[in-house]
């Protein structure tokens, strides 16, 4: 849709007027969302998962730090990985700013990775993060929140991700929304950026993104939600302000970076 140029400002009021509407009309759908994902179901946590982090080894409950709320957000960074994800990079340099308020709000926020903590922690200086960080290595957390998967999964058809089932494949590729995207030299779009993290397609998609929240009840602790996918487009900053310019997202392959990678290609 090409949009119309020299027009007055009465006509651009009018159109305005007529867009406010559907964004009111979804800002109420979205409080609508938001008051039934407080209202789903808590499954209650009797697991023992273990975490690295920088203060020491610690439980699911441990990282509560005293509030009744825990956010998690599952970021690629697997063992094999040189560097994080860039996706999930491009994700995170929006935390430096609002974890403190969570943390001031009932809310505990952590990062989680399968890698080592050193890897995490030395990633985390490079890209001048201050959030918190844990490494879930001792323990099947990943696994268990569906963010990890084996290679005969992958293989066979046993990954269930965003709550649907993957058809086997050799080459699996997450993000199937990008799929046809083809880079210059014919590489696909999870290629790429798996080259980002030193991996190829296969190890890198072995590991998924995704957030997961977790409540702390007399004691114990529930999980209360998890989304994966698109689910995360509302916390990947840069693609709220993408949508509100003129151009919109106006992409044809993988072009963003790690942030301190940019013009050095």
């Amino acid at each position: 849709m090409t949009a119309q140029l020299n027009a007055t400002r009465k006509e651009w009021l009018a159109a305005r007027l007529d867009l406010l509407e559907e964004e009111k009309e979804l800002t109420r759908q979205s409080d609508a969302l938001a008051a039934k994902r407080q209202q789903l179901p808590r499954v209650r946590i009797d697991k023992q998962y273990r975490f690295d982090t920088e203060g020491g080894d610690a439980s699911l409950k441990d990282l509560f730090g005293g509030r009744s709320q825990l956010l998690v957000y599952h970021f690629m960074f697997g063992p094999d990985y040189s560097a994080g994800c860039p996706s999930c990079s491009s994700i995170a340099d929006g935390f430096n700013g609002f974890f403190v308020h969570l943390q001031n709000h009932d809310v505990a926020f952590w990062t989680v990775s399968r890698a080592p903590l050193e890897k995490l922690q030395a990633f985390k200086r490079r890209m001048d993060w201050s959030f918190p960080w844990a490494s879930s290595a001792p323990s099947d957390f990943n696994a268990d929140f569906s963010v990890l998967f084996t290679p005969e999964q992958q293989r066979g058809g046993g990954i269930e991700y965003n709550y649907r089932r993957e058809p086997p494949a050799p080459e699996p590729l997450a993000g199937k929304t990008v799929a046809e995207w083809q880079s210059r030299d014919g590489e696909g779009p999870v290629g790429q950026i798996a080259a980002q993290t030193g991996t190829d397609v296969p190890t890198y998609t072995r590991d998924r993104p995704g957030v997961s929240a977790f409540e702390l009840i007399d004691g114990a602790v529930y999980h209360s939600y998890s989304t994966y996918a698109r689910g995360l487009d509302g916390m990947w900053g840069m693609y709220q302000w993408l949508d509100r310019a003129p151009k919109g997202r106006n992409e044809t392959g993988i072009w963003w970076r790690h942030h301190d990678r940019y013009g050095t290609e």
